[in-house]
């Protein structure tokens, strides 16, 4: 595999930073990762940095060197981020549950499939073209297309999200094939709220993702104002090997099997977040397991 990747994230005009991002990858298959902590709520960035480091460490486990059915590990394992997310609330003895979005990307064998709960989006961009995004689980995505009046709600309230007491709804793309220079950008709603798709999609094109992505997120910034939201994206630009020449990409060809390679790290804030135990894994496992059992009967 070969692919160029950027990752930034800014505090914009909050108190803190609840989103987190990363993205790892062994010599077959890629994850890149985002999550957004939801404000309202207690400890929304250990939601979020619980909700990486839960699917990041079920990808390391599962990805020898690829993973095996990709669809049912991007459910299972948002599914054990859920989990982990409602036993940090019990174990905390907190009145109320952190809450997260998430949306995550594999990548591996040419093809692209990702998964999204809640108004974290990835945009798929091909040649200057938005291809496809995610769309938003909340009442004003719902709007759009729709026929139910919807004036006496708050149409930017989410429908879904990790760590809610109901089990999360989300969405699972089948697999694209990637084509030379097609782009995937994972980012939060302080990012999209404030610069339109069209936007979006052409500071996505013509440059490298070393100055799309900044010029990106510094537009989101002026536009949202002292009062910005946390602006965080996550980009990676795919190219074949015949065509690779980029000096700022990754090539996983030399790496051997068994490495694995990561950006997301244990959470840097206070009451830092304790490494999954063996045992949630093995659980979690199990569900990924089970999940590619059942799929491949549905095949049958």
């Amino acid at each position: 595999m070969k692919f160029s990747v950027f990752q930034i994230s800014r505090k914009g005009g909050r108190q803190k930073n609840e989103d987190r991002m990363g993205y790892c990858y062994t010599r077959e298959s890629a994850l890149f990762v985002l999550a957004d902590g939801m404000g309202g709520h207690p400890d929304g960035e250990v939601a979020a940095q619980l909700a990486l480091q839960t699917v990041s460490a079920l990808f390391q486990r599962e990805a020898q060197p690829q993973i095996k059915d990709v669809g049912a590990f991007l459910s299972a394992s948002l599914m054990a981020a859920h989990h982990q997310i409602i036993r940090h609330a019990s174990d905390k003895g907190l009145l109320d549950t952190p809450r997260t979005t998430l949306v995550a990307a594999v990548v591996q064998g040419g093809r692209a499939s990702w998964i999204h709960c809640g108004d974290s989006r990835l945009y798929f961009v091909r040649e200057g073209a938005l291809v496809s995004r995610t769309r938003d689980h909340s009442y004003a995505e719902l709007q759009v297309g729709g026929t139910t009046p919807m004036e006496h709600v708050n149409r930017n309230i989410l429908m879904t999200c990790l760590g809610s007491p109901v089990r999360p709804l989300y969405d699972v793309t089948e697999p694209v094939r990637l084509q030379q220079g097609d782009r995937l950008l994972l980012c939060s709603d302080g990012l999209w709220s404030s610069v339109p798709d069209d936007e979006i999609v052409s500071g996505l094109t013509g440059k490298p993702l070393s100055d799309a992505v900044p010029d990106l997120v510094e537009l989101a910034l002026r536009n949202g104002g002292p009062r910005s939201d946390n602006v965080t994206a996550l980009a990676m630009d795919w190219e074949t090997p015949e065509a690779f020449e980029s000096t700022r990409g990754i090539s996983t060809d030399t790496i051997s099997e068994g490495v694995f390679a990561s950006t997301i790290q244990s959470g840097v804030f206070d009451g830092a977040i304790e490494e999954l135990d063996d045992a949630a894994i093995e659980r979690s496992i199990a569900e990924i397991n089970e999940a590619i059992r059942r799929s491949a009967q549905r095949k049958l």
